[in-house]
C-alpha cells in the first residue's frame, strides 16, 4: 500500500487522499513568450510598469516578465471551459535557469451580479489535478451563487498532470509497486520493500531529474501569485481542500497583503514533522474506521461481525482478514492477473473511509472478498484511489505526491530499524492500519533529492480573515490539525463540521455551505466557535 498524505479520490464530489509514495520538464528561455510587448515604446513601457506594479514587495524585477503575461484563452474540449498556459521560473532563486509551463482552466462567471474576480480551487494531494477537479466538479457543482459571481479557475501545480508532470514508473511497474508487501514479516520481505522504494525513487530521478528539485509547496504557492497577477486580480481568492490548505496557507504566509478570501477545508498543520503527521493521520483513519464499524454492526449485511456486535470486533476481524490475504491473496477478476493481497485490500478499505457514502460499497466488497473469495470489489476501490484506469495506466498522482512530500519535509524514517522502533506508536494510533502506515512512511528515505522544507508555523500577519474548516471525524486531515492551523494564522476563523468524511464544503451540510458562501460572496467570516452538523 502506498498512501498519499492528503489527496482524496475524485469521485462525484471533490476528494483528497493521504500522502505517501511518491515529467519531463522542458526548460525554456527566461523571457516569457506570452508577455505582451505592445506595438510601441509607450505601450511596452506601460506593460513593464504594470508587471512591476503587480510584483509583491521584495520580489526581484527579473520576475516582471512572468507577472506581465497575458494568457491566450482557448476552447479546451469541455463545453463552457477555456484553457491557457503561462510560465513560471523553474528556480525562483535563479530565474534565468529556465521555465515551467503551468496549465490553467477557467469557467467564466455566469452572472447576474457584480463579478468578484477569480476563485482558484485546488483539490489537494499533493498531486491532484486542479483542472480535472474544476471541470469535473467545482465548475459545475459549486453553489450556483458562487459560480455566478466568480470566474472559477484552476491551475495544475508544477509537476502535476498538465503542468510539466513528474514521471516515474510505467503502468506495469506501478502495478508491482502498489502490490508490494508493506507489513514485512522477516528480513527478506523487508529487503523487498526497501528495494521497491529505491526503484521507485530511482525511476523518478531518471525521468524527472530537473523538475524534482523544484516542486515544493513554496514554489507552487509562488506560482499562484503569478497566476493571480496574470488573471488581473489584486488579491487571491481561493478554496483549497486537504493538501490544498497547506498550499493556501503557504501562499498567505508568503503574500499576506495579497490574500483575499481564502477557504482552507480539511486543514493540514504545517508545524508538524513528517512522522507526527503520519501518526496523526493513522489515528484519523482509525477514527473514521470506528465510525464505519459502528454503522456496520447496525446493518443486516455487515461482513465483519454479527448485527449488534461491538465495533472492536469489526476491527479484529478486518485485521485477521488482512493477515489472511498477506499469506494467500485471492482472485480479483483482473484482466492483468492481479490478485487481491493485503496491500491492495488495505488501500481499498482506506479509500472508502473518505466518504461515508462509500460505506455500503465497502460492505459489499468485503462480503464478496470474505464470503465468496472474490476480491474484485476491493480492487475497484483500490484502483480508484491510485487513479488506475481499466487499461492499466495511471495518472501521475502518485509520482507527484511523492515528489512534493519528499521535498517539503525530511523523511519520517531513515531506516527499517527506525520503523520497527516507531511501530508501537503507529499501532497504538490504529490497531488495524498502524503497521502498514508505519512502513509506508519509509519511502522518502531513499528519495534522490534532498528536502528543502522544514516544519514551520504560518502566521500570515496582516492577512484578511481566513476561514479554516475542520471535520471532527475526518480520516485524512484530523480535526486537531484544523484547530492548530487556526491558532497559527493570525486572522483565522475556525469553522467546525461535526460529521464524517474528508472535508466539509459541498458535502450536504446546509450550515457549512451557507457559512462559506457568505464569506466568499460578502466577505463575512463565520462567528468564532461556529459549529455545524
Amino acid at each position: 500500500m502506498h498512501l498519499r498524505r492528503n489527496l482524496r479520490p475524485l469521485r462525484r464530489r471533490p476528494s483528497v487522499r493521504p500522502a505517501r509514495t511518491g515529467g519531463l520538464l522542458v526548460a525554456a528561455a527566461l523571457l516569457v513568450s506570452a508577455c505582451s510587448s505592445g506595438g510601441s515604446t509607450g505601450s511596452a513601457t506601460s506593460a513593464a510598469e504594470a508587471a512591476l506594479a503587480a510584483l509583491p514587495r521584495a520580489t526581484p524585477s527579473a520576475l516582471a516578465p512572468y507577472y506581465g503575461q497575458k494568457p491566450n484563452w482557448r476552447a479546451c474540449g469541455v463545453p463552457g471551459f477555456e484553457c491557457a498556459t503561462v510560465k513560471a521560473p523553474l528556480d525562483y532563486a535563479d530565474p534565468g535557469a529556465g521555465d515551467v509551463r503551468l496549465a490553467l482552466a477557467r469557467k467564466k462567471a455566469t452572472g447576474p451580479g457584480r463579478p468578484l474576480g477569480s476563485l482558484l480551487v485546488n483539490p489537494g494531494g499533493p498531486g491532484g489535478s486542479a483542472i480535472d477537479y474544476l471541470e469535473g466538479y467545482a465548475g459545475i457543482g459549486y453553489p450556483a451563487e458562487v459560480r455566478a459571481r466568480y470566474d472559477m479557475v484552476a491551475v495544475d501545480p508544477r509537476g502535476v498532470a498538465r503542468s510539466e508532470p513528474v514521471e516515474c514508473l510505467d503502468g506495469r511497474s506501478m502495478d508491482a509497486y502498489t502490490q508490494t508487501d508493506t507489513t514485512p514479516d522477516d528480513a527478506k520481505e523487508t529487503a523487498g520493500l526497501v528495494d521497491a522504494y529505491k526503484k521507485f525513487a530511482e525511476a523518478c530521478g531518471a525521468h524527472s531529474a530537473d523538475v524534482l528539485r523544484h516542486v515544493s509547496t513554496v514554489e507552487a504557492a509562488r506560482d499562484m501569485d503569478i497566476v493571480r497577477a496574470v488573471l488581473g486580480d489584486p488579491k487571491l481568492n481561493y478554496v483549497g481542500a486537504s493538501y490544498g490548505t497547506f498550499l493556501g496557507a503557504t501562499y498567505a504566509g508568503l503574500f499576506p497583503d495579497r490574500a483575499g478570501r481564502l477557504v482552507l477545508d480539511g486543514a493540514m498543520d504545517p508545524s508538524l514533522p513528517a512522522r507526527r503527521l503520519n501518526i496523526d493521520q493513522t489515528a484519523g483513519f482509525e477514527t473514521a474506521f470506528q465510525a464505519f464499524a459502528k454503522d456496520c454492526v447496525r446493518q443486516p449485511d455487515c461482513p465483519l461481525a454479527a448485527k449488534g456486535a461491538k465495533p472492536a470486533e469489526v476491527g479484529r476481524n478486518l485485521k485477521a482478514f488482512f493477515d489472511k490475504l498477506d499469506a494467500h491473496p485471492i482472485p480479483a477478476g483482473d484482466a492483468d492477473g492481479r490478485k487481491l493481497g493485503e496491500s491492495l485490500a488495505t488501500t481499498g478499505v482506506i479509500a472508502a473511509m473518505y466518504d461515508e457514502a462509500s460505506w455500503e460499497q465497502l460492505r459489499e466488497a468485503l462480503t464478496s472478498a470474505i464470503k465468496e473469495n472474490d476480491g474484485a470489489g476491493l480492487l475497484v476501490l483500490s484502483d480508484s484511489y491510485y487513479e488506475r484506469d481499466a487499461g492499466g495506466g495511471y495518472t501521475n498522482l502518485m509520482s507527484a505526491n511523492a515528489a512534493v512530500n519528499c521535498l517539503d519535509l525530511p523523511a519520517a524514517f531513515s531506516t527499517p530499524d527506525e520503523v520497527r522502533d516507531g511501530l508501537p506508536a503507529f499501532e497504538k494510533a490504529s490497531p488495524v492500519f498502524g503497521e502498514g502506515l508505519a512502513w509506508a512512511s519509509l519511502n522518502c528515505a531513499y528519495w534522490p533529492v534532498a528536502p528543502t522544507g522544514e516544519p514551520h508555523r504560518i502566521e500570515a500577519k496582516g492577512a484578511a480573515p481566513i476561514v479554516v474548516v475542520g471535520t471532527t471525524r475526518d480520516p485524512a486531515t484530523p480535526y486537531r490539525w484544523a484547530q492548530s492551523l487556526s491558532r497559527q494564522l493570525s486572522s483565522a476563523r475556525l469553522l467546525t463540521y461535526d460529521g464524517d468524511g474528508h472535508t466539509a464544503y459541498g458535502r450536504g451540510s446546509a450550515c457549512i455551505d451557507s457559512t462559506i458562501n457568505a464569506y466568499l460572496l460578502r466577505g463575512t467570516p463565520p462567528t468564532r466557535g461556529k459549529r455545524c452538523t
